[in-house]
């Protein structure tokens, strides 16, 4: 093996070396990567490209384009499986909650999202409940609020075990049709909804919690404008809500919001039409919004870049009409389950997020109902 000592080289002309063959640091001292912010990452590197980011301190690798920049960290709950059905697999966990069966549940649902195969149950939540808002953190889901018996609670699940909710505080007013939540590794913002009463008044309340420390929610901000049962992507600095009712009919509008500021939400752009009750699935570049309604509409797909600003362009088609149907996410897929299909629906359905297409059948929960909630411990702000 060759060996050299040097405090600075490069190639002749410019540019950075090629190391060919095995490479062997073995200074007894340390390696400094490239460093910068979040705003300063390149894009469309060679996957593997290792720097350390300013902003959140930690080592990050680029994963590939489409997929995007992923810290590097260990996760207590990153290679949870061993279960049946989709269980089988290791990776990424998601969590879908609650339902309207007719009857509504408190019901917890898991499955992990790179196997294919059917959901089991993970235990309960606090109260039976739907139209809530979900987040989540690598370690901890959160639901908040809901109807009828969830109204202003806020739950805590822990991705790594099995069973109940814990709850741990409250939302700043009790509502209900909320939007999507957003989150990144610290935070768990919840947008909108409807306060309980005739004729169901629309909020454009934005407030949020530190996840891991849970408590009571405070406030972010506001949305532009009330809106309920919207579907929400989000990155590691951004968190992004599209569509829903506005009050009553359905809208195009996407806003978003800078995760770890507090304020105002800014207009982002527009979907390619006018929807409520759709899903979002997202990794830490693209964001993706599947189904919702009206008719006939209802199987269209979109996405969006999320560190960008501007319209969305057509992603494919869910296999069936589907909404009110909950979503969950890892860096690679995007899946979709439950919802109207026009009945009640225990369909999941997954993505490719880095590419475009049409779904495919993944499996199925364990009991078909409507607006359902989801989130994962590996989706796009983490």
């Amino acid at each position: 093996m060759s060996e050299f000592q040097a405090s600075n080289f490069k190639k002749e002309n410019g540019g950075t070396p090629d190391l060919l063959g095995k490479t062997e640091l073995t200074s007894p001292y340390f390696f400094v990567p490239p460093s910068g912010t979040t705003a300063e990452r390149p894009q469309s590197c060679a996957r593997g490209t290792l720097r350390f980011n300013t902003d959140i301190g930690t080592l990050e690798v680029y994963k590939g384009d489409g997929i995007g920049w992923e810290q590097i960290q260990k996760r207590d709950s990153q290679y949870l499986g061993g279960g049946t059905g989709s269980n089988t697999g290791t990776g990424t966990r998601a969590l879908f909650f609650g339902r309207a069966e007719p009857s509504i549940t408190n019901r917890t649902d898991f499955f992990t999202i790179s196997t294919l195969g059917n959901a089991e149950d993970f235990g309960d939540m606090n109260g039976a409940g739907y139209t809530y808002s979900t987040a989540a953190s690598s370690t901890r889901g959160v639901v908040a609020g809901g109807a009828p018996s969830h109204a202003n609670v806020i739950d805590l699940f822990t991705f790594a075990s099995t069973g109940n909710a814990i709850d741990t505080g409250n939302l700043t007013s009790s509502r209900w049709l909320m939007g999507g939540g957003c989150s990144d590794s610290t935070r768990s913002i919840f947008t909108g909804g409807s306060t309980f009463g005739s004729p169901n008044p629309v909020v454009n309340t934005l407030d949020y919690i530190t996840t891991a420390s849970g408590g009571d929610a405070v406030d972010f901000g506001d949305a532009t404008t009330g809106r309920r049962m919207q579907a929400s992507v989000n990155s590691s600095t951004r968190g992004v809500w599209a569509g829903g009712y506005s009050p009553f009919d359905g809208t195009n509008l996407i806003d978003y919001v800078t995760i770890s500021s507090t304020g105002d939400a800014q207009d982002f752009g527009d979907l390619t039409r006018a929807t409520r009750e759709s899903a979002g699935v997202c990794n830490a570049t693209r964001g993706v919004f599947m189904g919702g309604s009206p008719a006939p509409t209802r199987n269209v797909i979109d996405f969006i870049t999320i560190a960008s600003t501007g319209n969305a362009t057509d992603f494919g088609f869910m296999s069936f009409d589907a909404r009110s149907h909950g979503s969950a996410s890892s860096p690679v897929r995007g899946v979709a389950g439950g919802g109207l299909a026009p009945g009640n629906s225990n369909i999941i359905e997954f993505i490719e997020i880095a590419t475009t297409g049409n779904s495919q059948d993944f499996g199925d929960l364990t009991a078909a109902g409507h607006n359902v909630g989801g989130t994962s411990n590996g989706h796009g702000g983490l």
